[in-house]
């Protein structure tokens, strides 16, 4: 991607710091204050503290607590809806992990529902038992958002920079020594020891999503752009149950409720579901979406309906008040009427690739969260384990990069004399055109033709975009989506095969021979090449 060089007389902010984290979700918050303690830790926002994906969460947090689990029990739960692509040490981590660090953020004030002072489990889609944490019944990422915000608010190690954008890794001698970025027009630098990208997902990408506007898969372009390895872009998860009416983003309507028994309907009235699986609303979510999908075209209707009666009105309002409210406030009634849903992406399976410990094989620089990849989701990811995912290796994050050695005086002095350099911004209206391109082209079902011409698209887009002499943040949010964009579909023409999440007519079976990983990065002029790696085991 062509770069825009500022005026060499242009002030630059220099902030120096043993640590800087890209994103304000729960995993760069948890990993924030795990280093707290380790010496000074810049968090950088591109919006407010509170406005990520974790703050929308609906689902809740899974975790074996129940005396009924086991770690074990979620493990297999996690492997199962991964359809072959998870890598066991990871998801051993993130179940064997899960209670202890779940038990921490209970300890620093988050408050789940509970019944006779007992904490309260639900059950999701794909959960062979109840392991479900929520926090009035339907807010669960919000309260997990606020104790972790409101935990690092009183650190004073802790530096927040709000309405930052992060424009670049600065990259030298092959190393991470921090972030180029922006705030009302002046170019900050961040100089780190260690830098964290934790910028979540980018739902953004497609016409229809339940992400917050600032989910543009910001991350994705930083790591190309600095030399990670990407993987698992293809595996784009949709949520069957969006409200469908014509807000943007689209109201989530959680899972949780047809955990509860709420029943999908088609246009006739019936409860097709039973056609499609033996857990019928209870499948993995890529079979649902599918499911509903194919439904809505077989009559060319934009929506299906979910039947909240099987709940009762007193289950419904007590269980989801907050869902509740909102469908009344857009003029719809669950008590009395069917409500009209609709698949929306939702969440990304794959990322910047990284080991266990949060390394993404550029010295120095680590991914968190959504936006990295340690194979714990495969190919599909079971509900409910992306906080937990946050939470387990944030912590983990933040005890390898508390390894790192300093950065020596002489960097130092290098990096903070650079003239200031920012990647092109793209025109602000790419984002529709990429969202309505990606929707159509890469979306719930694929095949090759349409990949083959979203990549010709997206590409010519690329090279069509020209430096701005002072990108904003929307210019830098484009020229990311348009990259990332692109990226995906390279990903998902490459894997000839269905599985999971990512779903192709002209390879609609799942082959053995495609049971591994595919690798992205950059190859010189802003190319791609393209690898693979096979599936980890413990056996």
């Amino acid at each position: 991607m062509k770069h825009s060089t500022r005026p060499e007389n242009e002030p630059v902010e220099i902030i120096r710091c043993r640590f800087a984290i890209i994103g304000s979700g729960i995993a760069g918050l948890w990993t924030a204050l795990h280093l707290a303690p380790h010496d000074s830790v810049a968090v950088i926002t591109k919006s407010q503290l509170r406005e990520s994906n974790t703050q929308y969460a609906q689902g809740g947090i899974a975790v074996a607590l129940p005396h009924s689990d086991s770690p074990q029990l979620h493990k297999q739960d996690t492997l199962d809806a991964g359809d072959g692509l998870c890598d066991e040490p990871a998801v051993e981590i993130l179940t064997q992990e899960g209670p202890a660090v779940v038990r921490e953020l209970i300890g620093i004030g988050a408050q789940f529902d509970r019944e006779n002072g007992e904490l309260l489990y639900g059950r999701e889609a794909a959960h062979r038992t109840p392991r479900i944490l929520h926090s009035h019944g339907d807010a669960t990422g919000a309260e997990v958002q606020r104790t972790a915000s409101e935990a690092v608010a009183d650190l004073a190690d802790v530096q927040i920079y709000e309405e930052t954008a992060a424009a670049d890794l600065l990259i030298m001698d092959g190393q991470c020594v921090g972030v180029e970025a922006v705030s009302n027009g002046q170019c900050r630098r961040f100089i780190a020891d260690s830098t964290l990208v934790a910028t979540g997902g980018g739902g953004c990408l497609y016409k229809y999503s339940t992400n917050p506007p600032v989910a543009t898969a910001d991350g994705i372009g930083l790591a190309f752009r600095a030399g990670a390895t990407l993987q698992d872009l293809e595996f784009v998860q949709f949520h069957p149950t969006a409200l469908a009416d014509e807000s943007y983003p689209k109201f989530l309507i959680s899972e949780a409720v047809r955990g509860d028994g709420a029943v999908l309907l088609n246009s006739q009235g019936e409860a097709f579901m039973a056609r499609y699986h033996k857990l019928q609303d209870l499948a993995p979510r890529d079979v649902v979406a599918r499911a509903v999908f194919t439904e809505m075209t077989a009559v060319d209707d934009d929506h299906v309906y979910l039947d909240f009666s099987p709940l009762g009105v007193t289950t419904m309002r007590e269980r989801f008040p907050g869902i509740i409210a909102e469908l009344h406030n857009r003029g719809f009634s669950p008590e009395t009427e069917p409500i009209p849903v609709t698949p929306a992406a939702h969440y990304l399976m794959g990322g910047i690739a990284t080991d266990l410990y949060g390394h993404t094989g550029v010295p120095r620089l680590f991914a968190c969260g959504e936006c990295a990849s340690y194979g714990v989701h495969g190919a599909n990811r079971l509900a409910s384990n992306s906080i937990l995912d946050g939470l387990v290796f944030g912590k983990i994050s933040a005890q390898a990069m508390a390894e790192t050695e300093p950065l020596s005086a002489g960097i130092q002095q290098r990096a903070a004399r650079l003239p200031a350099d920012l990647p092109a911004g793209a025109p602000p209206e790419l984002k529709q055109q990429i969202a309505e391109l990606m929707w159509q082209q890469v979306g719930i079902i694929r095949d090759g033709d349409s990949l083959r011409e979203a990549c010709e698209r997206l590409e010519q887009w690329q090279q069509d975009i020209h430096g701005h002499l002072s990108p904003g943040q929307a210019e830098l949010e484009a020229a990311n989506m348009c990259q990332a964009a692109w990226l995906i579909a390279r990903a998902a023409l490459h894997r000839q095969e269905s599985r999971g999440a990512h779903y192709r007519i002209d390879f609609p079976q799942i082959s053995e021979q495609w049971r591994k990983h595919i690798l992205l990065q950059q190859s010189g002029a802003g190319q791609i090449a393209i690898s693979e790696r096979p599936v980890q085991t413990l056996g």
